[in-house]
């Protein structure tokens, strides 16, 4: 008798101590909250425990493991001629921390997704092409420009993220191959250069391949519908369609080259439902464009944020992609730097677009000087991260930390799933890494603290978030 109940006794405390581990799952809680020290910044744990039905009065997160969406590529930023030659008046050691801050997952908020520009942009010195005005036959082309200080960076930033998923998108042709002959202000492509166009794309690619840059893949076309004062040229939707169906994608096609990535529109989301339909519903297009690329800047005109377009596009055509490609606080103001409001934009918009469908989500450029460029036509904005030159410092924005609690913890092949809250005060998203731990981001940008419960199908804990806050939560 005296064994038996032994063995009862064990047996009892072992079902409550597996009882306990089944319902007392950590959540590992980060926080960056305004007028604070609390930049990602681990703020305590709680349990997850199984729960009851929640009340009206609760403010509540759920997530849904069983219900996976798209696949995360990545997030990262774009390493331009302005952000490499900042980067190179740096102190080696200044270089080395501004490295490990990006592109370490453990050290820093682990970058692993890049954008660069196919000769120059706005965020260069100078306007500069890869050949000779009027060398159609592309004779010349050489990209001895970009060695001197964008393609180092790019490697540094590769060695240190272990791997960079890399795409390229050009400005403007060549001012010969334009209307306007100008590679500023506009102009089309003309008709007669779109087979030298196309093998420009070509040569880019195997140049960069050539010095140990692989390219993953390109957009057509940088902001196809905005005539600007710097590097620019147009594209109606059936030009763009009609570039990729029977000049861009045929020489990939023949190149051995359809690997890579071709990203259409890459512009703002406001005309992106209509770019989308002219492309995609030609089947002779369609077939090259594994997506779409898309800005934040349509606010320009007035009116919010048009995040519900996102999700149009993805409700009509979702078996194609979608990749947020560019987005920067304009503007730039130095006694603005720690503006809240400018992280709380990244978050705002962030949360939306992977909630719509998106599946990588670049910054513009990763790192700019005290003046917001350089920039060869006065075009000066913010950066998540800025160094002043003159003393070699590096000043870090909200937008870094904002970035951060998506891209430290949100890792490539991540499963995005289900996850609700239950009153606008809150924003979030859910993700799933390989691994299998669970990443939800909230956001409040509210004036008040809110207290709100996490609910994880029957689980729950109870967590507070400050105003004006981001928190991301591992479990």
């Amino acid at each position: 008798m005296k064994n038996c109940f032994l063995i009862i006794v064990f047996l009892s405390f072992w079902n409550t101590e597996a009882q306990k581990k089944n319902d007392d799952k950590i959540v590992s809680i980060y926080t960056s909250t305004e007028n604070t020290a609390n930049r990602i910044t681990a703020t305590g744990t709680v349990n997850l425990v199984t729960s009851s039905q929640p009340f009206e009065n609760q403010i509540c997160v759920f997530v849904n493991p069983n219900k996976k969406f798209q696949t995360f590529i990545g997030i990262g930023g774009a390493i331009t001629d302005a952000s490499a030659e900042v980067f190179a008046k740096l102190s080696k050691e200044k270089q080395q921390e501004f490295l490990q801050s990006y592109y370490s997952p453990t050290k820093g908020i682990g970058y692993t997704l890049a954008r660069t520009n196919i000769h120059s942009c706005d965020f260069s010195s100078d306007s500069y092409t890869y050949v000779t005005e009027g060398d159609k036959d592309l004779t010349t082309f050489s990209i001895t420009h970009d060695l001197k200080y964008r393609i180092p960076l790019i490697k540094q930033a590769t060695a240190v993220a272990g791997k960079l998923t890399l795409f390229a998108s050009p400005w403007s042709p060549p001012a010969f191959m334009k209307t306007n002959n100008d590679i500023l202000h506009g102009g089309s492509l003309k008709p007669e250069f779109y087979q030298s166009w196309a093998n420009y794309y070509v040569k880019f690619i195997r140049a960069y391949e050539k010095v140990g840059v692989p390219i993953w893949g390109l957009s057509i076309q940088n902001e196809p519908m905005a005539k600007q004062t710097w590097e620019s040229c147009i594209y109606t939707a059936e030009m763009e369609r009609d570039f990729l169906k029977n000049f861009l994608g045929p020489t990939l096609e023949k190149e051995k080259l359809l690997s890579k990535k071709i990203i259409i529109w890459d512009h703002n989301r406001d005309l992106m439902y209509q770019r989308a339909s002219t492309i995609y519903d030609d089947p002779k297009a369609s077939k090259y464009a594994w997506g779409m690329g898309f800005h934040w800047y349509e606010t320009w005109a007035g009116g919010q944020p048009m995040f519900e377009n996102v999700a149009k596009v993805q409700e009509a055509y979702p078996n194609k992609n979608l990749i947020f490609t560019e987005g920067c606080a304009e503007s730039f103001n130095p006694e603005r730097y720690q503006n809240w409001a400018n992280g709380e934009k990244y978050g705002k918009s962030m949360i939306n677009d992977f909630n719509n469908g998106t599946v990588a989500w670049t910054d513009w450029n990763i790192l700019l000087d005290e003046k917001g460029g350089p920039n060869h036509v006065g075009n000066f904005c913010f950066a998540p991260v800025h160094a002043d030159v003159t003393t070699s410092q590096l000043i870090y924005t909200p937008s870094y930390y904002y970035i951060g609690h998506f891209s430290k913890f949100i890792r490539p092949n991540a499963k995005r799933i289900s996850s609700v809250a239950s009153r606008s005060q809150l924003l979030t998203t859910s993700f799933v890494n390989v691994d299998g731990k669970i990443v939800t981001v909230v956001m409040n940008q509210s004036e008040t603290n809110i207290d709100y419960k996490l609910y994880v199908e029957t689980k729950a804990a109870t967590l507070s978030i400050p105003a004006h806050s981001i928190q991301t939560l591992v479990y």
